[in-house]
């Protein structure tokens, strides 16, 4: 009788526990299942929006390769308007750009590159915002172009500060302010500019200072 009354109690133990905690564990485990399912789905989709997206940006580097340029445009505006939270479409956007220019519509592609460089993908927001202010060098818009780089925050742009100190020496020249212009681009050399040209324009802006000293 002892273990009849030991089992009977550990039945009549389990039936009072399950009374009181039956609800919550199967809530519990429904709760557990859904997330499971729910994070596969959600990896699954991402794979393959990933994948399409980068079909879809293959077909846009090809036709811009051949030289459709109406076709590469059109495949650019898709890859923005269906994969819109992907790489891919950053990556569009400044091929749409980059076509922009090409057909000469320049406003079109600075807000292009305006809205890119808003952005919080870094990479391709300095790049946006770097072909930003080299377009607005080639249409004379130099103050609005020392603006754009006013703005940037130096402690992100470190991959960049050389790129944006020569473009600043560039807009300084245009701006006839000679000596801003040799500082900046002494700053480029020291943040180790890459630029075959930077160390001409440098000199170019010595050799007069050079030859009013001598006369």
């Amino acid at each position: 009788m002892a273990i009849y009354d030991t089992e009977e109690e550990q039945v009549e133990a389990l039936k009072r526990w399950w009374k009181e905690n039956g609800v919550s564990t199967i809530a519990g485990l429904a709760v557990g299942i859904v997330l499971i399912l729910g994070w596969n789905y959600w990896r699954d989709y991402k794979k393959d929006q990933a994948a399409q997206a980068s079909a879809l940006y293959d077909q846009l580097l090809s036709a811009a390769d051949t030289g459709n340029k109406e076709s590469a445009e059109k495949l650019a505006e898709r890859a923005q308007a269906e994969f819109g939270k992907t790489e891919y479409a950053l990556y569009s956007g400044l091929m749409e750009a980059k076509l922009k220019v090409q057909k000469s519509d320049l406003a079109a592609a600075k807000q292009i590159l305006e809205e890119l460089a808003a952005k919080s993908n870094d990479e391709v927001s300095h790049i946006a915002r770097v072909r930003l202010v080299r377009l607005m060098l080639a249409t004379g818009e130099y103050e609005q172009g020392l603006q754009v780089i006013n703005k940037v925050d130096p402690a992100s742009s470190s991959g960049f500060s050389a790129i944006y100190d020569e473009l600043l020496g560039d807009l300084y020249v245009a701006l006839d302010r000679r000596d801003e212009a040799r500082t900046s681009y002494q700053n480029a050399l020291r943040n180790g500019s890459q630029s075959p040209l930077l160390q001409f324009k440098i000199d170019d802006l010595t050799a007069p200072e050079i030859i009013q000293s001598q006369k």
